[in-house]
Protein backbone atom coordinates (compact mmCIF):
# COMPACT_ATOMS: atom_id res chain seq x y z
CA UNK A 1 0.00 0.00 0.00
CA UNK A 2 1.38 3.38 -0.98
CA UNK A 3 0.17 5.91 1.54
CA UNK A 4 -0.93 9.45 0.72
CA UNK A 5 0.67 11.88 3.15
CA UNK A 6 -0.05 15.62 3.26
CA UNK A 7 2.44 17.93 4.97
CA UNK A 8 1.43 21.53 5.76
CA UNK A 9 3.84 24.22 6.95
CA UNK A 10 4.39 27.84 5.90
CA UNK A 11 8.18 27.28 5.99
CA UNK A 12 9.51 25.66 2.80
CA UNK A 13 12.66 24.33 4.48
CA UNK A 14 10.61 22.61 7.19
CA UNK A 15 8.59 20.90 4.46
CA UNK A 16 11.77 19.75 2.76
CA UNK A 17 13.21 18.38 6.02
CA UNK A 18 10.00 16.45 6.69
CA UNK A 19 10.11 15.01 3.16
CA UNK A 20 13.68 13.90 3.80
CA UNK A 21 12.77 12.32 7.14
CA UNK A 22 9.96 10.41 5.41
CA UNK A 23 12.40 9.12 2.78
CA UNK A 24 12.37 5.47 3.92
CA UNK A 25 8.56 5.29 4.16
CA UNK A 26 6.56 4.10 1.16
CA UNK A 27 4.37 7.14 0.62
CA UNK A 28 3.42 9.88 -1.82
CA UNK A 29 4.12 13.11 0.04
CA UNK A 30 2.27 16.25 -1.02
CA UNK A 31 3.55 19.42 0.68
CA UNK A 32 1.76 22.73 1.02
CA UNK A 33 2.96 26.16 2.12
CA UNK A 34 -0.62 27.43 2.01
CA UNK A 35 -2.99 25.73 4.51
CA UNK A 36 -6.09 26.80 2.55
CA UNK A 37 -4.80 25.00 -0.54
CA UNK A 38 -3.92 21.99 1.60
CA UNK A 39 -7.44 21.87 3.04
CA UNK A 40 -8.94 21.97 -0.45
CA UNK A 41 -6.62 19.13 -1.51
CA UNK A 42 -7.64 16.98 1.45
CA UNK A 43 -11.31 17.58 0.71
CA UNK A 44 -10.91 16.33 -2.85
CA UNK A 45 -8.27 13.61 -2.57
CA UNK A 46 -7.86 10.44 -0.49
CA UNK A 47 -5.43 11.06 2.36
CA UNK A 48 -3.90 8.60 4.84
CA UNK A 49 -1.99 10.98 7.12
CA UNK A 50 -1.83 14.74 7.64
CA UNK A 51 1.12 16.52 9.27
CA UNK A 52 0.22 20.10 10.11
CA UNK A 53 2.08 22.94 11.80
CA UNK A 54 0.29 25.04 14.40
CA UNK A 55 1.44 28.59 13.61
CA UNK A 56 0.44 29.47 10.04
CA UNK A 57 -1.06 32.54 8.36
CA UNK A 58 -4.64 32.54 7.01
CA UNK A 59 -5.53 29.27 8.76
CA UNK A 60 -3.90 28.02 11.96
CA UNK A 61 -3.39 24.34 12.67
CA UNK A 62 -6.35 23.98 15.03
CA UNK A 63 -8.79 25.52 12.57
CA UNK A 64 -7.31 23.36 9.81
CA UNK A 65 -7.96 20.22 11.87
CA UNK A 66 -11.50 21.26 12.71
CA UNK A 67 -12.29 21.95 9.05
CA UNK A 68 -10.75 18.64 8.00
CA UNK A 69 -12.87 16.72 10.50
CA UNK A 70 -16.04 18.10 8.86
CA UNK A 71 -15.44 15.87 5.85
CA UNK A 72 -13.10 13.15 7.21
CA UNK A 73 -13.49 11.82 10.73
CA UNK A 74 -10.91 9.04 10.41
CA UNK A 75 -7.70 10.26 8.77
CA UNK A 76 -4.86 10.50 11.34
CA UNK A 77 -3.74 14.09 11.90
CA UNK A 78 -0.46 14.96 13.61
CA UNK A 79 -0.02 18.50 14.88
CA UNK A 80 3.58 19.69 15.05
CA UNK A 81 4.11 22.23 17.81
CA UNK A 82 6.98 24.00 19.52
CA UNK A 83 8.06 22.20 22.66
CA UNK A 84 7.12 25.19 24.83
CA UNK A 85 3.63 25.73 23.35
CA UNK A 86 0.82 26.28 25.83
CA UNK A 87 -0.97 23.08 26.91
CA UNK A 88 -4.23 24.84 26.08
CA UNK A 89 -3.18 24.79 22.45
CA UNK A 90 -2.76 21.02 22.56
CA UNK A 91 -6.08 20.61 24.36
CA UNK A 92 -7.80 22.70 21.71
CA UNK A 93 -6.17 20.63 18.99
CA UNK A 94 -7.40 17.40 20.61
CA UNK A 95 -10.89 18.81 20.86
CA UNK A 96 -10.70 19.77 17.18
CA UNK A 97 -9.71 16.20 16.28
CA UNK A 98 -5.91 15.88 16.39
CA UNK A 99 -4.69 12.28 16.63
CA UNK A 100 -1.12 12.85 17.78
CA UNK A 101 1.43 15.56 18.63
CA UNK A 102 5.10 15.96 17.76
CA UNK A 103 7.38 18.61 19.21
CA UNK A 104 9.89 20.74 17.34
CA UNK A 105 12.72 20.17 16.75
CA UNK A 106 11.67 16.84 15.26
CA UNK A 107 13.76 13.82 16.25
CA UNK A 108 14.31 11.53 13.25
CA UNK A 109 13.79 8.13 14.94
CA UNK A 110 10.76 9.20 16.99
CA UNK A 111 9.21 10.91 13.98
CA UNK A 112 9.60 7.87 11.72
CA UNK A 113 8.33 5.40 14.33
CA UNK A 114 5.23 7.43 15.12
CA UNK A 115 4.44 8.01 11.46
CA UNK A 116 4.88 4.32 10.64
CA UNK A 117 2.60 3.34 13.54
CA UNK A 118 -0.12 5.74 12.42
CA UNK A 119 0.12 4.56 8.83
CA UNK A 120 -0.09 0.93 9.97
CA UNK A 121 -3.24 1.74 11.92
CA UNK A 122 -4.58 3.58 8.90
CA UNK A 123 -3.97 0.54 6.73
CA UNK A 124 -5.88 -1.71 9.13
CA UNK A 125 -8.67 0.82 9.27
CA UNK A 126 -9.02 0.82 5.52
CA UNK A 127 -8.84 -2.96 5.20
CA UNK A 128 -11.52 -3.46 7.84
CA UNK A 129 -13.82 -1.08 6.00
CA UNK A 130 -13.40 -2.82 2.70
CA UNK A 131 -12.34 -6.44 2.99
CA UNK A 132 -13.00 -6.99 -0.69
CA UNK A 133 -10.05 -4.71 -1.48
CA UNK A 134 -7.59 -6.69 0.65
CA UNK A 135 -5.93 -8.62 -2.18
CA UNK A 136 -5.54 -5.55 -4.35
CA UNK A 137 -4.01 -3.57 -1.52
CA UNK A 138 -1.54 -6.33 -0.69
CA UNK A 139 -0.43 -6.42 -4.32
CA UNK A 140 0.06 -2.66 -4.21
CA UNK A 141 2.03 -3.03 -0.99
CA UNK A 142 4.32 -5.60 -2.57
CA UNK A 143 4.90 -3.38 -5.59
CA UNK A 144 5.60 -0.38 -3.38
CA UNK A 145 7.98 -2.47 -1.30
CA UNK A 146 9.98 -3.25 -4.43
CA UNK A 147 10.22 0.48 -5.19
CA UNK A 148 11.19 1.15 -1.58
CA UNK A 149 13.93 -1.47 -1.77
CA UNK A 150 15.28 0.21 -4.90
CA UNK A 151 15.58 3.50 -2.99
CA UNK A 152 17.21 1.63 -0.10
CA UNK A 153 19.68 0.06 -2.53
CA UNK A 154 20.55 3.53 -3.81
CA UNK A 155 21.29 4.64 -0.26
CA UNK A 156 23.50 1.62 0.38
CA UNK A 157 25.41 2.15 -2.86
CA UNK A 158 25.80 5.84 -2.11
CA UNK A 159 27.34 5.04 1.26
CA UNK A 160 29.58 2.28 -0.08
CA UNK A 161 32.49 4.67 -0.55
CA UNK A 162 32.33 5.55 3.17
CA UNK A 163 33.95 2.25 4.05
CA UNK A 164 37.12 3.39 2.32
CA UNK A 165 36.84 7.17 2.13
CA UNK A 166 36.56 9.63 5.02
CA UNK A 167 33.29 10.99 3.68
CA UNK A 168 30.30 10.39 5.93
CA UNK A 169 26.66 9.53 5.40
CA UNK A 170 25.89 13.07 6.52
CA UNK A 171 27.95 14.45 3.61
CA UNK A 172 26.01 12.30 1.16
CA UNK A 173 22.67 13.33 2.70
CA UNK A 174 23.60 17.01 2.64
CA UNK A 175 24.66 16.87 -1.00
CA UNK A 176 21.33 15.26 -1.90
CA UNK A 177 19.37 17.93 -0.02
CA UNK A 178 21.40 20.79 -1.49
CA UNK A 179 20.86 19.31 -4.95
CA UNK A 180 17.12 19.03 -4.44
CA UNK A 181 16.91 22.56 -3.05
CA UNK A 182 18.80 24.07 -5.99
CA UNK A 183 17.30 21.74 -8.59
CA UNK A 184 13.79 22.69 -7.52
CA UNK A 185 14.31 26.15 -9.03
CA UNK A 186 14.92 24.59 -12.44
CA UNK A 187 13.04 21.27 -12.41
CA UNK A 188 9.28 21.45 -12.10
CA UNK A 189 8.59 17.76 -12.73
CA UNK A 190 8.43 16.04 -9.33
CA UNK A 191 9.61 12.70 -10.70
CA UNK A 192 12.70 14.28 -12.24
CA UNK A 193 13.44 16.14 -9.01
CA UNK A 194 13.06 12.90 -7.03
CA UNK A 195 15.50 11.26 -9.43
CA UNK A 196 18.06 14.00 -8.77
CA UNK A 197 17.58 13.66 -5.00
CA UNK A 198 17.84 9.86 -4.97
CA UNK A 199 20.67 9.57 -7.51
CA UNK A 200 23.00 12.33 -6.32
CA UNK A 201 24.30 10.25 -3.36
CA UNK A 202 25.93 7.97 -5.94
CA UNK A 203 28.32 10.68 -7.16
CA UNK A 204 31.42 9.16 -5.53
CA UNK A 205 30.53 5.46 -5.59
CA UNK A 206 33.49 4.88 -7.93
CA UNK A 207 35.87 5.54 -5.03
CA UNK A 208 35.41 1.95 -3.97
CA UNK A 209 37.77 1.14 -6.84
CA UNK A 210 40.54 3.53 -5.74
CA UNK A 211 43.47 2.07 -3.72
CA UNK A 212 43.51 3.09 -0.04
CA UNK A 213 47.06 4.37 -0.40
CA UNK A 214 45.75 7.09 -2.68
CA UNK A 215 42.26 7.61 -1.30
CA UNK A 216 43.43 8.02 2.30
CA UNK A 217 46.76 9.73 1.65
CA UNK A 218 47.17 12.52 4.27
CA UNK A 219 48.69 14.98 1.84
CA UNK A 220 48.65 16.25 -1.72
CA UNK A 221 48.58 13.62 -4.47
CA UNK A 222 51.36 13.55 -7.05
CA UNK A 223 50.53 13.62 -10.75
CA UNK A 224 50.40 9.85 -11.13
CA UNK A 225 48.22 9.43 -8.04
CA UNK A 226 45.88 12.17 -9.23
CA UNK A 227 45.42 10.36 -12.54
CA UNK A 228 44.36 7.27 -10.63
CA UNK A 229 42.04 9.27 -8.36
CA UNK A 230 40.30 10.81 -11.37
CA UNK A 231 39.26 7.37 -12.54
CA UNK A 232 36.66 7.18 -9.78
CA UNK A 233 34.34 9.03 -12.17
CA UNK A 234 34.53 6.38 -14.89
CA UNK A 235 34.58 3.53 -12.38
CA UNK A 236 31.30 4.83 -10.95
CA UNK A 237 29.84 5.19 -14.43
CA UNK A 238 30.86 1.68 -15.46
CA UNK A 239 29.45 0.26 -12.23
CA UNK A 240 26.01 1.85 -12.67
CA UNK A 241 25.39 2.56 -16.34
CA UNK A 242 24.20 -0.89 -17.46
CA UNK A 243 21.45 -1.06 -14.84
CA UNK A 244 17.82 -0.93 -15.98
CA UNK A 245 17.00 1.31 -13.00
CA UNK A 246 16.38 4.92 -13.99
CA UNK A 247 17.90 6.01 -10.69
CA UNK A 248 21.10 4.07 -11.25
CA UNK A 249 21.34 5.33 -14.81
CA UNK A 250 21.02 8.91 -13.55
CA UNK A 251 23.57 8.10 -10.85
CA UNK A 252 25.96 6.86 -13.54
CA UNK A 253 25.75 10.19 -15.36
CA UNK A 254 26.27 12.13 -12.12
CA UNK A 255 29.22 9.94 -11.10
CA UNK A 256 30.94 10.53 -14.42
CA UNK A 257 30.26 14.25 -14.85
CA UNK A 258 30.32 15.91 -11.42
CA UNK A 259 34.01 16.82 -11.87
CA UNK A 260 33.54 18.39 -15.30
CA UNK A 261 33.97 22.17 -15.28
CA UNK A 262 32.03 24.89 -17.04
CA UNK A 263 35.18 26.17 -18.81
CA UNK A 264 36.10 22.70 -20.10
CA UNK A 265 39.05 22.12 -17.76
CA UNK A 266 37.42 19.30 -15.79
CA UNK A 267 37.55 15.53 -16.14
CA UNK A 268 37.15 12.82 -17.40
CA UNK A 269 36.02 14.14 -20.80
CA UNK A 270 36.74 17.89 -20.66
CA UNK A 271 33.11 18.74 -21.33
CA UNK A 272 32.31 22.46 -21.55
CA UNK A 273 29.24 24.50 -20.59
CA UNK A 274 25.94 22.86 -21.38
CA UNK A 275 27.69 19.82 -22.80
CA UNK A 276 27.83 18.78 -19.14
CA UNK A 277 24.57 17.02 -18.12
CA UNK A 278 22.47 19.25 -15.89
CA UNK A 279 22.42 16.85 -12.93
CA UNK A 280 26.22 16.78 -13.04
CA UNK A 281 26.39 20.59 -13.01
CA UNK A 282 24.16 20.80 -9.94
CA UNK A 283 25.95 18.08 -7.97
CA UNK A 284 29.34 19.64 -8.85
CA UNK A 285 28.45 22.76 -6.85
CA UNK A 286 26.86 20.83 -3.97
CA UNK A 287 29.69 18.31 -3.65
CA UNK A 288 32.55 20.84 -3.74
CA UNK A 289 30.77 23.16 -1.30
CA UNK A 290 30.15 20.42 1.26
CA UNK A 291 33.57 18.83 0.78
CA UNK A 292 35.24 22.16 1.54
CA UNK A 293 33.40 22.34 4.87
CA UNK A 294 34.33 18.74 5.75
CA UNK A 295 37.52 17.42 7.33
CA UNK A 296 39.67 15.38 4.94
CA UNK A 297 43.04 13.63 5.49
CA UNK A 298 44.70 16.38 3.48
CA UNK A 299 42.90 19.45 4.90
CA UNK A 300 40.89 20.90 7.80
CA UNK A 301 37.26 21.93 7.39
CA UNK A 302 36.60 25.34 5.87
CA UNK A 303 34.10 27.78 7.37
CA UNK A 304 30.67 28.24 5.78
CA UNK A 305 31.61 31.74 4.62
CA UNK A 306 34.94 30.68 3.10
CA UNK A 307 33.34 27.76 1.25
CA UNK A 308 30.60 30.07 -0.01
CA UNK A 309 33.14 32.62 -1.27
CA UNK A 310 34.99 29.87 -3.15
CA UNK A 311 31.85 28.72 -4.95
CA UNK A 312 31.00 32.29 -5.92
CA UNK A 313 34.56 32.95 -7.11
CA UNK A 314 34.31 29.98 -9.50
CA UNK A 315 31.03 31.09 -11.07
CA UNK A 316 31.32 30.82 -14.84
CA UNK A 317 34.69 29.07 -14.74
CA UNK A 318 34.39 25.94 -12.63
CA UNK A 319 30.62 26.02 -12.18
CA UNK A 320 27.47 26.71 -14.19
CA UNK A 321 26.74 30.41 -13.50
CA UNK A 322 22.96 29.81 -13.34
CA UNK A 323 23.41 27.07 -10.73
CA UNK A 324 25.70 29.32 -8.67
CA UNK A 325 23.11 32.14 -8.86
CA UNK A 326 20.47 29.85 -7.35
CA UNK A 327 23.03 28.60 -4.80
CA UNK A 328 23.51 32.22 -3.65
CA UNK A 329 19.76 32.75 -3.54
CA UNK A 330 19.29 29.67 -1.37
CA UNK A 331 22.14 30.32 1.09
CA UNK A 332 19.90 30.71 4.18
CA UNK A 333 18.28 27.31 3.52
CA UNK A 334 21.64 25.75 2.64
CA UNK A 335 23.11 27.00 5.92
CA UNK A 336 20.22 25.52 7.89
CA UNK A 337 20.73 22.12 6.20
CA UNK A 338 24.48 22.28 6.98
CA UNK A 339 23.79 23.07 10.64
CA UNK A 340 21.01 20.49 11.03
CA UNK A 341 22.71 17.52 9.38
CA UNK A 342 26.19 17.67 10.91
CA UNK A 343 28.79 14.92 10.83
CA UNK A 344 28.71 12.64 13.87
Amino acid sequence: MKYKVVSVDDNKLNLMLIESMLGNITADITSFLNPVEALDHCRNNPTDLILVDYMMPDLDGITFIAETRKHDEEVPIVMITAINDDDNIKLSALEAGATEFLNKPLKLYEFQVRVKNLLTLRKQQILLKDKAALLEKEVEAATSQIASREIETLSILGRASEFKDTETGAHISRVAMYAKLIGGEFIKDENALAMLFNSSPLHDVGKIGIPDSILLKPGALNEEEMCVMKTHTTIGYDLLSESKSKYLQAGAVIAKTHHEKWDGSGYPDGLRGKEIPFFGRIVAVCDVFDALMSVRPYKPAWSFDDATEFIISKKGSMFDPDVVSVFIQKLPEIKKIAETFKDD
